[in-house]
C-alpha cells in the first residue's frame, strides 16, 4: 500500500513530531509499505500531491492535531490515520473535553478558566496551571501556594490569552492507550520529577512504564472502561490515549485525551501494543489497513458551541451513556 506520513509541522511540539514520524516510516516500511514522508505545514501542503492510498498524520499540537489538518484531508477526501476534525478539535481544548465528560457523568477535576482579563482563580488548594490547547505537558505547573498559583497564572498568561486551573489530584498517574476503540492495559507512569512533564516524557529522566500496577483489579478495569467511554464521547477513533489520576482512595479522575499519541521509543501506546504483543510494525500496519478500509467521508457542517464546523458524518458521537461508580467493598 502507498502510505504517506506527515510530521513535523508548526507547533512547539515540532521535535516530537519529528521522531516520531521517523519511527512511523520504519514501521510500515518493514510491514511491506511503501511511504513517502513529508514535512508538512499551512504554508506547505506540497506533501498531499503525493499519489497515495492512505494518510498517516503524525503531527502534535497545533494544527497537526487540533483538527485544521484534518479538516484540509476530508475536504480532500483523503482515507486518514486517526479521528476526524471535530474529534481531534474537542480533544485538543482540554476545557471542551472536561466539559464533554462532565455532562456524561465521567469524573474530571474540578477547573477553572482564567484568561487575561480575569486573571484571577477562586480554585483553592494545590491545584495544576496548564495552557488549554497544547500537550505534552508544555508551560504545566504544579502551584502548592497561592502565591505559586498566581506567579504561574500570571506566566502563562503571557503567553496564551486563557489558561486551565484544575485541582490537583495527588496519586497514582495512569494512562490507557486506546487502539481501534478498545482500552489496551493501562500503564503505571513512575517519574523523579514533580510530575510527568515533557522532559520525563521524551528526555528520559529516569521515568519508568509499570504493567503492574499495585492497585486492586477492579480499580483497574474501572480506569479501563473510563478510557473507553472517555474516547467514545469524544467520537474518536483509531488510536487515543487517555490520562488518569487515582486519589489516595484510587478514585479515578479523568484528565485528558490525545487524539494523536506519540511514536516515539518512548511513547506509551506502542508500548501498551507491545505488551499486548502488537509490535510496532504491526501497530502501524493495522491502523493504515484500518483507515484504508474506512475511505473518505462525507462532509456535513453542524453547530457546535456555536460554531459552524465541518464534521464527518460518520464521526458524530453517540449518546453518552454512564460508567458504574465503583462499588464499596
Amino acid at each position: 500500500m502507498r502510505v504517506t506520513v506527515l510530521y513535523g509541522g508548526p507547533s512547539v511540539e515540532r521535535e516530537v513530531s519529528l521522531v516520531s514520524g521517523k519511527g512511523v516510516i520504519e514501521g510500515l516500511r518493514a510491514a511491506g509499505h511503501e511511504v513517502f514522508g513529508s514535512d508538512i505545514s499551512p504554508t506547505d501542503l506540497s506533501g498531499l500531491d503525493h499519489a497515495a492510498d492512505v494518510i498517516f498524520p503524525v503531527l502534535h499540537g497545533a494544527f497537526g492535531e487540533s483538527g485544521e489538518l484534518q479538516e484540509i484531508l476530508e475536504q480532500r477526501r483523503l482515507p486518514f490515520v486517526g479521528s476526524g476534525s471535530v474529534a481531534s478539535r474537542l480533544g485538543i481544548d482540554k476545557v471542551a473535553t472536561k466539559e464533554i465528560w462532565r455532562r456524561a457523568g465521567l469524573p474530571t477535576p474540578a477547573w477553572e478558566v482564567i484568561t487575561r482579563a480575569a486573571p484571577a482563580t477562586t480554585l483553592g488548594g494545590p491545584c495544576v496551571v496548564k495552557p488549554i490547547d497544547s500537550g505534552s505537558s508544555i508551560d504545566v505547573a504544579i502551584c502548592h501556594s497561592r502565591m505559586e498559583t498566581d506567579l504561574a497564572c500570571d506566566a502563562l498568561l503571557v503567553k496564551h490569552k486563557r489558561a486551565l486551573v484544575e485541582r490537583f489530584i495527588d496519586g497514582i498517574e495512569l494512562t490507557v492507550g486506546l487502539l481501534e476503540e478498545e482500552p489496551l492495559d493501562p500503564i503505571r507512569i513512575v517519574v523523579k520529577r514533580q510530575f510527568f512533564d515533557f522532559e520525563a516524557k521524551y528526555k528520559g529522566c529516569g521515568t519508568e512504564h509499570h504493567f503492574d500496577l499495585d492497585i486492586p483489579d477492579d480499580i483497574s478495569e474501572r480506569c479501563r472502561e473510563l478510557a473507553r467511554e472517555a474516547n467514545r464521547v469524544m467520537g474518536c477513533r483509531d488510536l487515543a490515549r487517555v490520562d488518569i489520576m487515582l486519589d489516595k482512595n484510587l478514585e479515578p479522575y479523568l484528565l485528558e485525551i490525545n487524539t494523536l499519541p506519540g511514536f516515539t521509543p518512548t511513547s506509551l501506546l506502542p508500548d501498551a501494543a507491545q505488551h499486548r504483543g502488537i509490535s510496532f510494525a504491526q501497530l502501524v500496519d493495522r491502523l493504515v489497513r484500518r483507515a484504508h478500509a474506512r475511505g473518505c467521508e462525507t462532509i456535513a457542517t453542524v453547530v457546535v458551541a456555536g460554531v459552524d464546523v465541518a464534521i464527518p458524518t460518520v464521526a458524530i458521537p453517540g449518546a453518552a451513556r454512564r460508567v458504574p461508580a465503583r462499588k464499596s467493598a
